[in-house]
């Protein structure tokens, strides 16, 4: 059967060249064509081809670390325009949380040569940063940790939007990919008992990923006083700007020029278009008041802590 099937493949390519490096190519193609994953998943591509180079790459300047589903896919978008910034292979990489086992040198597969950087920084005498935005890295509670041990410099951005508008979001993103059946009323009753033990398994195997709690932590993943304590443990508050959602989406070119400031690089004209936009119906307004209930003490402790009052309701 396996003789018959690369017979197959070979059938569709040119007869075996003579010339040495032609024939190399040859097998190098008829082996992508009895491996097809490899060339259509993007991960496999850069596990592949671009870990070989790891260690010629730099490590980021900044990571937007969260909230999820309160803007981080436009600002790393807005931010990629700017010349100083050049992007990594993915926007979210989700080292820190879920691919933390394949490895640093996996991890500087992602971004830019340093060579590129010293040919910038040195010769032509300009800013050259890099970073990604994983929303996820927040609410984990391995990342603040592993990233300091990695990053203890690291310029960290967060998004916080009101946890209500965040989780009914999120809801519906879950739901809309297949990951989620329920009303968003049953799923937030149910969040406790579908999360219970996954933090204890994160911490007993630091090597497990907790897809259920990516999934259904519809409300925890908006304590976010409780989550900049333990980030702050590790870092201290000058590396962190933290963004209110509403902010950014109402003035754009403002908060954009905070960023500017915070990463010290020069303003420039971004085209503000947003990205990741999801339509669905309205929250039920008895479901949204008993959210407000649940958040305002959190709120009011997040409010504390930054010395800024948001005023989400």
């Amino acid at each position: 059967m396996k003789g018959s099937q690369e017979d197959s493949l070979s059938s569709i390519l040119e007869p075996i060249p003579k010339n040495p490096l032609k024939k190399l190519k040859w097998f190098i193609t008829l082996w992508l064509l009895r491996h097809p994953s490899l060339w259509t998943n993007p991960l496999s591509i850069s596990s592949i081809f671009r870990a070989l180079t790891g260690k010629f790459r730099t490590l980021p300047d900044f990571i937007i670390i969260g909230a999820a589903k309160s803007g981080t896919t436009s600002l790393y978008d807005y931010l990629s325009q700017h010349p100083s910034v050049h992007s990594a292979l993915w926007k979210e990489i989700y080292f820190f949380d879920r691919y933390f086992p394949r490895g640093i040198n996996w991890y500087r597969s992602n971004f830019p040569y340093k060579i590129q950087k010293f040919f910038s920084t040195k010769i032509l005498k300009k800013k050259f940063l890099t970073g990604e935005a994983t929303p996820t890295y927040l609410h984990h509670p391995l990342t603040a940790k592993r990233i300091f041990e990695l990053l203890p410099n690291i310029k960290l951005i967060i998004l916080l939007r009101n946890p209500i508008d965040r989780a009914y979001s999120h809801y519906q993103m879950e739901k809309r990919l297949g990951y989620e059946e329920l009303t968003f009323e049953e799923a937030i009753n149910l969040e406790t008992s579908r999360l219970e033990g996954e933090s204890e398994k994160m911490f007993q195997n630091p090597n497990y990923y907790s897809y259920a709690r990516q999934i259904y932590s519809y409300l925890t993943s908006g304590i976010y006083v409780d989550q900049l304590k333990s980030w702050m443990n590790y870092f201290p508050k000058n590396q962190f700007l933290i963004i209110n959602s509403d902010d950014f989406e109402n003035n754009q070119n403002k908060i954009f020029k905070e960023v500017e400031i915070f990463l010290d690089i020069d303003h420039v004209k971004i085209n503000f278009l947003k990205k990741n936009i999801g339509k669905y119906s309205s929250i039920n307004t008895e479901t949204r008041n008993k959210l407000y209930d649940f958040f305002i003490s959190y709120n009011e402790k997040l409010y504390s802590l930054l010395n800024q009052n948001y005023g989400w309701k």
